[in-house]
């Protein structure tokens, strides 16, 4: 192996710490600095394949700016830092890292997070050498729509992935479209002509976790009247997506993690292992490095999952396709019912450009839906935007609610609109423009509970 590693980090102890476990990896640690400045000699000098960073240095430029340096001159880097604060975590992730490891940790884990790091920057290169060298086979996106530099550049990463078994984690906010993205990857790999089982982690019920994915026998629990194949099984060739895979119970996430590293599964109640093969494809709208500081998530699952980040942006930083996705949308509702509705008048394109879009594509579906069948004419001449009376976020005192207040109080207002109803025709799911999935995992997340509504 013998890769050349730069350690900059501040705190000598921890340092050295670092350099002992990278040289017992086989690692070539060729020096260690304590500011962004001294990193900058010492890379000039050393020319090193890798970079591990902390965040806090000495001087008066963190690790972050130095990030930002490394990665327009193509050096990889990954973090390791004591830091977890919602915005650095942000920050750091937009300059592209390879990893993020929470001080402390373990030395097993700082290998298999270097050894995922370098899995995946092989196959990145391995990937842009092949595109460079010839002409690749189109990939057959299906119904993504969009020409926006930022939806190219998820498209190019699919592209990169689709052919491996890589596994992939797919992040971004509700109704930015992950499950198309895990069809996408799927509809392009080896796999296509097997299954694609999807999972919603975030809808199983905490004691049939295990069932649901790993199968029982017969006689396995109470009201085990039968043998049941879980979900691994049945996408034994093919591919898991594991929707909202940070909802998933810690205990199922050992399980879950035994499937990944071993290949094989063992349903309740039995006594035998089976073989599975099968690609992982995950998604979530949490900040999974949080959730992992916090004691919600296992690390190590983390580092297995995440080989391959896909993270797509929100509606509203993809300015260039708002208009080409209200048009596929219109031509979608119009070609299932009839109606020649032909487009939209320059009031309409006004207001849908510059609203800011909180419920993403999601949400522009369901208003162009219900724009067009509102509209009498030839085209729709204006938009039905949602709209707030009151002041956004303020208490009676004047002072602004945290965000976790005001979402638990918007979704309390919806329950109590539809009457406590949270999925179906009329019901809060459908009124917040999210899944019922997603609404009761919120509701779990901020401890609302049905005397509450």
């Amino acid at each position: 192996m013998n890769e050349k590693i730069l350690i900059v980090e501040d705190e000598f102890i921890v340092a050295n710490d670092l350099k002992m476990i990278l040289k017992k990896g086989n690692y070539n640690v060729v020096g260690i600095a304590s500011s962004a400045t001294q990193a900058r000699t010492m890379i000039a000098a050393k020319r090193p394949d890798w970079v591990l960073l902390d965040i806090i240095l000495k001087g008066n430029e963190t690790g972050i700016d130095l990030a930002r340096e490394l990665a327009t001159v193509k050096i990889p880097f990954l973090f390791i830092s004591a830091n977890t604060n919602q915005s650095i975590l942000e920050a750091v992730k937009k300059t592209g890292p390879y990893g993020f490891m929470v001080k402390p940790f373990r030395e097993k884990d700082l290998l298999v997070m270097l050894d995922i790091a370098r899995y995946r920057h092989k196959i990145e290169n391995q990937q842009e050498l092949k595109t460079g060298e010839k002409e690749q086979a189109v990939p057959d996106f299906g119904e993504i729509i969009g020409q926006s530099p930022n939806i190219k550049k998820v498209l190019h990463k699919v592209s990169l992935v689709a052919s491996t078994d890589t596994s992939v984690l797919i992040t971004g906010e509700s109704g930015t479209g992950k499950e198309r993205i895990a069809h996408a990857i799927h509809k392009n790999s080896a796999r296509k002509n097997k299954p694609l089982v999807v999972v919603n982690c975030a809808a199983l019920p905490l004691s049939l976790a295990e069932s649901e994915l790993f199968g029982h026998e017969k006689g396995a629990f109470t009201g085990a009247n039968s043998l049941r194949t879980g979900k691994f099984e049945q996408a034994h060739g093919g591919t898991v997506f594991l929707d909202e895979i940070g909802e998933l119970p810690l205990d199922a996430q050992v399980k879950l993690l035994r499937v990944l590293q071993e290949k094989e599964i063992q349903r309740i109640g039995g006594n035998h292992t089976f073989k599975v093969d099968v690609r992982i494809i995950a998604a979530t709208n949490r900040n999974l490095e949080k959730e992992v500081a916090e004691g919600r998530f296992r690390l190590d699952l983390y580092y297995r999952l995440n080989v391959f980040p896909i993270e797509l942006p929100p509606l509203k930083n993809r300015k260039d396709d708002i208009l080409l996705l209200a048009n596929h949308f219109l031509s979608k509702f119009n070609k299932a019912n009839g109606k020649g509705i032909t487009g939209f008048s320059d009031k309409a394109q006004q207001q849908l450009l510059q609203y800011s879009w909180p419920g993403n594509i999601r949400e522009l579906e369901h208003l162009i839906e219900r724009s067009w069948l509102l509209s009498t004419g030839h085209e729709i001449d204006s938009i039905e935007l949602p709209t707030d009376s009151e002041s956004p976020g303020e208490t009676t005192s004047g002072e602004l609610s945290s965000l976790e207040d005001m979402e638990r109080k918007h979704i309390m207002q919806a329950l109590q609109a539809c009457g406590g109803k949270v999925f179906g025709p009329g019901g809060a799911a459908e009124m917040l423009k999210i899944p019922a999935t997603t609404l009761y995992s919120k509701m779990k997340k901020l401890g609302i509970q049905q005397e509450h509504y």
